[in-house]
Parts: C-alpha cells; sequence; structure tokens
C-alpha cells in the first residue's frame, strides 16, 4: 500500500489552514484540481474500440419481449437514466462549485462512455454528448474487467489488460475504478460456444460476482485521508491520494461493503421467494437486482430458452426520477415509455416492500414496533443524501377516532415531524477541523463532496451484522447502537388513554425536502437545481412509499384500578388525584388536553363500575 504523506504530518497543514480560515467571507471554493479525483483503471482515450450505444444492443436484445429481454427493462432503469437523472446533475452542479474537479468522479459512474471517450473536461458534465447520457450501458458493463486477477478463473486475455495499466489495477473495484477491455469483446456469465459468430465475446465470472458492483456502489472521496484517530483530514492539494484503498479514505456509500460483511456474502440463502424471481436462494446483487427468469436473452427464436435468464431490472428504492426523466427528455433518446416506467416503478415499489417486515407487541403501556432488514445491506442503503425511512404510528379509540399520531406527514408541503417517532437515515457533515477551509458552518451538510464525518447512522444493519466487521468497513451505527447478529429496531410507543387500536407504517422516501431546497437554494452556477426542484414538484414530491403495515388491537386498561396493582382501592383514588393535580397526561381521561372535572367524573364512574 503506498504510505501516506499528510499534510498534517509534514506541517503544511497549519499553512492550508491559516489560508482557508482567511477566505472566510468570500466562500472560496475547496482549492481542489481533477488531479485530486485521480483513481487507478482503465484512462480516458485508450479505449481502442469506443462504447457503443445501447440502441445498437437493442437490435438483437431488445423489442421482443419486455420482460425477458435485456433492453427495454435496462432503459426503464435508474442505470439506463443514470446521466439523465435531474437530482444526479443538480448535485453535480454544487459538487463543482465546492470543490472543482470533483465531478469527474461522479461523471465516471453516471456517464461511463463520456468518460472513457475524454468529454469528463470540463468536469461539469457540459461536454457531454449524445450516447454518453445512456449511462451505465449495455457495451459498458459487458466489457468490465475484473481487476483482481484470478488464475485459472479469469479469462487469460485480462493478464495482458491488466499489465498494460500504468499505474497499477486497482486494488479492489470501487469509486468508479473500472477497468475495461479495450477492445469490443463482450463478456457474460456463459459459455457462447464456438458456433457463436455474431460479436466476439469471452465467459466472465467477474459478471456473476457481486465485486463487479462494488465499482459504483462502494464510493469514497480521495480528497480525505483516514487518521490514526479515525477522522478524515485533506490530504495534499491538486494531487492523486496517498493510498487508493477505499478504506483510506472517506467513506461516502458502502452497499457493497454492507453486503460484504452480511450473512449474504456467506450465502444462499433461502429468502422464500422474495428475492431472487426463478431462484429463491440467493446471495450476490445480481440475485435480488438482476432475478431470473424463463426466457431468451435474444430476439432469434432458434436460441434456447432459458430458466436463469436474469432480467435486466436492476430495481431499487427510487420511484419519481424516471417520470422525471421521461417529462425532460424524448422517449426516442430514452427508450421509456409511461408503460415501462410504470412497470419499474411498480417493481421498485415490490422490492421496497420485500425489503422490510413489521412486527407489533403489546407492553401494556407501550406498544413497540419491530422492523426487521430482510434485504443484503442496510435499510435504507446508497446514496445518504435525503434517503430516509420513517415510522408513522397512530392510536385510535374504540369509535376509530385518531387520538395520536406520531410521524405526521403533509403531502401537500412534504414536510414531515421528525421529532416524536424514529427516522432512519444517515446524516453527514463537515468537522471543525475542515469546516473554516471552506468557509462553512461546522456540522451536518448536505455539501457531498465536503462532508467528512457521520452525525448520524441508525439505517438498520443487514442480517449476520457484527460491529467490528462493520467497524472495518467504515460503516459502524453512529449516534445509535445495534448489538452483533441484530438486524431488526425496535421503537416503543406510549400508549394514550382511551385506545383501542393501533395502525404503524414504515415508509421510505427517495428525496426529501429539505434535500430538494437545498439542491435548488445552493445552485449559483446554472438552473439544474432548479430543475430538479419543478420535476419533484410536478412528480409528487417524492411521494413517500409505504413499505410496511400492520395494526393491533389494544388491550383496554380498566381505569378503576388506577396504580395498576389489581385491586381497586384508595390507592387508586390517591394516585388518580396525584396525577390529576400535577396536569400528568395519564389523568387526561378523555384526551382533551384539559384537566377538569370531566376527567374526574370518568374515573369516579370507573372507580365505581370496578375492574371484571
Amino acid at each position: 500500500m503506498i504510505s501516506r504523506k499528510s499534510l498534517k504530518r509534514e506541517g503544511l497543514w497549519v499553512l492550508v489552514l491559516g489560508a482557508g480560515i482567511a477566505a472566510i467571507g468570500i466562500g472560496m471554493p475547496a482549492p481542489t484540481t481533477i488531479e485530486d479525483f485521480f483513481g487507478p483503471g482503465t484512462q480516458p482515450s485508450t479505449m481502442l474500440d469506443p462504447i457503443l450505444t445501447a440502441q445498437a444492443c437493442s437490435f438483437c436484445h431488445g423489442n421482443y419481449n419486455e420482460t425477458h429481454e435485456p433492453y427495454r427493462p435496462w432503459a426503464a432503469s435508474m442505470m439506463g437514466q443514470a446521466a439523465r437523472d435531474p437530482l444526479f446533475h443538480a448535485c453535480l452542479a454544487i459538487a463543482e462549485q465546492d470543490a472543482p474537479g470533483s465531478g469527474d468522479m461522479c461523471i465516471r459512474c453516471h456517464a461511463p462512455a463520456g468518460w472513457l471517450d475524454g468529454r469528463s473536461i470540463p468536469t461539469d458534465g457540459s461536454s457531454l454528448i449524445g450516447a454518453d447520457f445512456e449511462g451505465v450501458s449495455c457495451n459498458f458493463c459487458h466489457r468490465m474487467v475484473d481487476p483482481d486477477y484470478k488464475p485459472g478463473v479469469s479469462p487469460i486475455e485480462d493478464v495482458e489488460i491488466l499489465g498494460a495499466l500504468s499505474p497499477l489495477p486497482p486494488a479492489s473495484a470501487h469509486s468508479g475504478q473500472y477497468v475495461m477491455d479495450p477492445w469490443d469483446v463482450r463478456r457474460g456469465p456463459r459459455d457462447l460456444g464456438p458456433k457463436f459468430f455474431f460479436h466476439p465475446w469471452l465467459q466472465s465470472p467477474f459478471h456473476q460476482s457481486a465485486s463487479m458492483c462494488a465499482t459504483c456502489h462502494d464510493v469514497s472521496n480521495p480528497v480525505y485521508e483516514r487518521q490514526p484517530d479515525g477522522k478524515y483530514l485533506p490530504g495534499q492539494w491538486n494531487a492523486p491520494a496517498a493510498s487508493f484503498e477505499k478504506y483510506d479514505q472517506f467513506p461516502l456509500e458502502r452497499t457493497y461493503s454492507e453486503w460484504l460483511m452480511s450473512s449474504f456474502a456467506s450465502g444462499p440463502i433461502d429468502m422464500g421467494g422474495r428475492f431472487g424471481g426463478n431462484n429463491p436462494n440467493v446471495s450476490t446483487c445480481q440475485d435480488c437486482h438482476m432475478p431470473t427468469t424463463t426466457g431468451r436473452g435474444c430476439t432469434f427464436e432458434d436460441f434456447p430458452e432459458r430458466n436463469d435468464l436474469r432480467q435486466h431490472f436492476f430495481n431499487g428504492g427510487n420511484t419519481w426520477v424516471l417520470q422525471a426523466v421521461r417529462n425532460l427528455y424524448p422517449d426516442f433518446e430514452t427508450g421509456l415509455t409511461q408503460e415501462s416506467v410504470n412497470d419499474s416503478i411498480a417493481r421498485a415499489v415490490d422490492m421496497l416492500r420485500n425489503a422490510s417486515d413489521m412486527e407489533l407487541f403489546d407492553g401494556g403501556s407501550t406498544v413497540r414496533v419491530r422492523i426487521t432488514n430482510e434485504s443484503g445491506h442496510k435499510l435504507p442503503t446508497g446514496y445518504p443524501e435525503g434517503r430516509r425511512m420513517w415510522l408513522n404510528v397512530k392510536f385510535f379509540d374504540s369509535k376509530d377516532n385518531l387520538l395520536v399520531e406520531h410521524g405526521s406527514y403533509d403531502y401537500d408541503t412534504a414536510i414531515l415531524t421528525t421529532g416524536n417517532t424514529k427516522v432512519y437515515e444517515a446524516k453527514l457533515g463537515i468537522s471543525p477541523e475542515v469546516a473554516p477551509l471552506f468557509d462553512k458552518e461546522p456540522g451536518e451538510s448536505f455539501h457531498f463532496v465536503l462532508n467528512n464525518m457521520y452525525v448520524k447512522d441508525n439505517r438498520i444493519p443487514p442480517r449476520g451484522f457484527t460491529n467490528a466487521g462493520f467497524e472495518a468497513i467504515q460503516a459502524a451505527p453512529v449516534a445509535y447502537s445495534y448489538a452483533d447478529g441484530q438486524h431488526w429496531d425496535d421503537t416503543d410507543f406510549t400508549i394514550p388513554q382511551g385506545a383501542a387500536r393501533v395502525e404503524a407504517r414504515l415508509f421510505y422516501q427517495t428525496a426529501s425536502k429539505e434535500y430538494i431546497d437545498f439542491l435548488r437554494s445552493e445552485n449559483k452556477t446554472n438552473n439544474a437545481g432548479e430543475v430538479a426542484y419543478e420535476q419533484w414538484l410536478v412528480t409528487g414530491k417524492s411521494a413517500p412509499v409505504e413499505m410496511d403495515f400492520a395494526s393491533l388491537e389494544i388491550a383496554q386498561p380498566c381505569l378503576g384500578d388506577f396504580n395498576g396493582d389489581g385491586d381497586v382501592n384508595f390507592f387508586d383514588v390517591q394516585a388518580f388525584l396525584g396525577a390529576f393535580s400535577a396536569n400528568h397526561p395519564s389523568a387526561d381521561l378523555n384526551n382533551d388536553g384539559l384537566y377538569n372535572f370531566f376527567d374526574v367524573q370518568i374515573f369516579l364512574q370507573a372507580f365505581s363500575d370496578g375492574c371484571p
């Protein structure tokens, strides 16, 4: 591993800090260049054959069966629209404002064909053209090479490809540090046989492995170096990172690593058909996000029908951006139709609903809500900004009147009441050591490229979780705790007087109002934030998706036994009068928010009636 060259150790950190403090009030961006975001792997303008357009692939792999074929489901995925996503462009604009050159790292994964062809400069994405907006396309994925050569497993051709890279190949796939076959030799999991002549091909076990997905689903910020005390500070400006190892850099996303430390990595696990399609036993990312079906992979009917055909769905939890893309771009460019968008959104909703289970327990004075994570990573996972889950809990009386609601959401204003419920999310921020450099307030922040600490992370871990394992991958809970082996979370809610029934729901939201407002208000460069905001408005304000629902009839307490000792006697009168005189909520027996004669009347009647 390359040794670190910390500015702090070299004594230059003091100079940089001083320059940053002097810049306060001017709003100077980070002194970064494209060099700060360099990553090993295949470099721009080194491909001998360009990345082909997805439309070229559609001639044989599209327009014959909208469920089985690869093309149309891919087009209706966030992979296919990664470079058209208005949130991506809004975030890219602010990242470039905050840290010039940082957009190069974003473009690597959102528009890889453009990046490989040298169109990531300027790094604001303004040079991208035509097919660059096809995002993570067919020809790109099917020319990826495993950076970790495995003798006897990897294609022998990879020895030459990896040996020709300068600098050395990445130690592991992450942060868009991909290795590509420079020739148009298409790779996949199958042996197509010697008589296959439609295009050059190689069988690639890498395409069946979860590590392929790590390429863009484990993301680190190379500007920040991990320090011995666990903090993250900038290294040398205008220079590549001292180490390209992802765990030496600040963790932005750890979806792959979360899976790596879960039981699924040692799988397969029988999930009872909730994931996997034809195969209920799931292990890898592909097993859940590319479920198997029965069908053909190309349009020619003389090719065999397979029972393990991977569907190119790539669904996650995003339920609104595809509609925004369709609003912004013509269908002949995107390959979208309203039907394909609706089908993809329905699949995303199904995936969200299969990702968790809910149970309710009556604890006498409280109701416990348990959420179990049934996915192979944290719930939720991935890009943390604006993503969240929360509990909505409603208590009703015997006449179905709403008594109390926790976690209410106003669909008109998109405002969530967070103070009386639990919100599952990761919140990042800027540390006090670094904030003066960028003229920012320390603490919680949506400035993705400047953030260098986690303020909160209570997302539910997957089965197989251990604190040591998640600490090793920089994904430990923050301001929260889970026991080893725990892949669920419990929340207790006090049962109000008179409650006869409780309803609980778990909601997921892709983009919070606070995040959308940030993208709009902080953009000083272009109108990308305004475009994202307008699409958020017209598509339903990233409407929450109900992931789980459960209800429970609540055993009615005997009000006469006010102290709950099993007897109705003088001590209950004494307990009620004490609570009544102190305006304690337990004495508000009619739940009107007042402490008056009517509460006394209810208690005296209950006391007179006694308990069964």
